[in-house]
């Protein structure tokens, strides 16, 4: 008998007595490893009563029932412990720790979005805004700032050549250069504009391009604004 790649799933051989065994077994890991709910990480050895569908991600140094499976997914079926080799890029949720973790080769690492117990989070997130350049003194990117976002900066790429003008500057309403000045205009110029301090909006909020030497004829810009938002916990 042989197993799936990833999931260590048993496979069926031909002719074989007692298929529901192997079927169930795969079933339980399948199950287990698309929730994705890791109850411990790094502990190296088994839970005293484990629950039928309980997962961990066994640490470094196991022994006992988990000796030899160090970072390996340990899933609690019918009666016994079920390993899935962890691969690059597995996904799990640590729930004793409120955080997502990733596989990166050799070790699970953080993910950098924590979670509290009640659902409360702080999220990290990058919005990109494609953005057709308008004639005019000015083109505007309306509401590409979300409402409540802390912004660490804003950057972007010209993915078709500005024209009119001879260069520009990207901001908001109440800072036009905020994110900079002097901006490219050619194919492939690109903005890197960094907040002095990670700066709060309160409300949906316009970017806000101004031309510089002549008004604006046409052009696109790909923004990415670079952010975090805070998740409050969840209604009771």
């Amino acid at each position: 008998m042989s197993d799936t790649q990833r999931f260590a799933m048993p496979l069926l051989d031909a002719a074989q007595a007692q298929k529901h065994v192997t079927v169930n077994e795969a079933l339980a890991r399948i199950d287990a490893l698309a929730a994705g709910q890791a109850l411990t990480v790094g502990e190296t050895v088994p839970p005293a009563s484990p629950a039928d569908g309980d997962m961990h991600v066994v640490g470094t140094g196991a022994s006992g029932l988990w000796a030899g499976q160090d970072k390996a997914l340990a899933i609690f079926a019918n009666g016994g412990w079920l390993f899935v080799p962890p691969w690059t890029g597995a996904r799990v949720w640590d729930v004793g720790g409120g955080g997502a973790l990733v596989f990166n080769g050799s070790d699970w690492i953080g993910t950098g979005d924590p979670a509290s117990p009640s659902g409360a989070a702080t999220v990290g997130e990058i919005v990109e805004v494609d953005h057709v350049v308008g004639s005019g003194p000015t083109s505007t990117a309306a509401g590409a700032i979300p409402d409540k976002a802390i912004v660490f900066g804003v950057t972007g790429r010209v993915t078709e050549a500005i024209t009119g003008a001879s260069g520009w500057k990207l901001g908001t309403p109440d800072g036009i250069d905020r994110y900079g000045s002097g901006l490219g205009v050619p194919l492939n110029s690109f903005v890197h504009g960094v907040s002095g301090t990670p700066l709060a909006y309160y409300g949906g909020t316009d970017l806000l391009l101004t031309a510089e030497g002549a008004d604006f004829s046409g052009g696109r810009v790909l923004l990415a604004i670079h952010l975090t938002r805070l998740v409050p916990p969840a209604a009771v």
